[in-house]
């Protein structure tokens, strides 16, 4: 389970969403102590914008290692933080201090190559691929027109507009990779659920869904993680899986 900690979400979302560096960390420790096994974190300047500059990412990492989260740290590397393919190439290769996995959205242009640089630089490597919804089919058939170098360090990030199985089902012939499905605001618990009943990773926090599962507000990622671990382990004790 993957906790998404901030996303786009900014100081307008309330204060479930942890902004600076030590907030990021402590919000982190707490989604790990909750059951996540991964943490996905947007890295932004100061002033509150998404970036790759090595001199926003490096000490965001520093700090959430520095803080004790000891479970693999990704960043996204997407076009809300460097618009121009060119530019997003340039930025990861100018990484001082490496992230475990980076985010790359295959709906944005230059997908395949950047993806191969952050191979090539150790970096793992989620390919999100939007499904259902009118997302199109464009970005998958990026996905699998791809041949990367490094195959076993790929895993398939699927954002599902709803918990369609049959959207799901459609992913069997894929190249054998590891899949991570998620959903966000009103599909997020929904797909969780199908997640669990297939088999697949998760992902939750306050970047995809500021509501728990009875509609109350999350008080915390952690709270988000808790109540996504219960409803993971009951959505399979359900399908009969152990």
């Amino acid at each position: 389970m993957q906790a998404a900690l901030n996303g786009a979400r900014g100081a307008g979302d309330g204060g479930t969403v942890p902004l600076s560096p030590a907030d990021l960390a402590e919000s982190a420790l707490a989604a790990v102590a909750a059951g996540a096994g991964e943490v996905l974190v947007h890295p932004r300047t100061p002033c509150g914008r998404e970036s790759l500059s090595p001199r926003v990412v490096g000490p965001l990492l520093t700090e959430l290692r520095g803080a004790g989260v000891r479970v693999p740290l990704s960043v996204p590397a997407g076009v809300a933080a460097e618009p121009d393919p060119a530019g997003r190439l340039e930025r990861v290769r100018s990484w001082t201090v490496l992230p475990d996995r980076a985010v790359v959205p295959f709906a944005d242009p230059g997908a395949r190559e950047l993806g191969r640089a952050l191979l090539e630089r150790g970096v793992a490597v989620d390919a999100v691929v939007p499904l259902g919804g009118g997302a199109g089919t464009e970005p998958l058939a990026r996905f699998l027109a791809w041949s990367p170098p490094a195959h076993g360090r790929v895993r398939l990030v699927v954002e599902l507009a709803e918990d369609d199985p049959a959207l799901v089902a459609g992913l069997r012939w894929l190249p054998p990779v590891p899949v991570v499905l998620y959903g966000r605001e009103d599909a997020a618990w929904p797909v969780l659920r199908l997640a669990a009943r297939c088999g697949a990773g998760v992902r939750i926090g306050v970047a995809e869904v500021l509501v728990l599962p009875d509609g109350r507000s999350a008080r915390s990622n952690a709270e988000l993680v808790s109540a996504a671990v219960e409803l993971w382990r009951s959505a399979r004790t359900t399908a009969g899986i152990r």
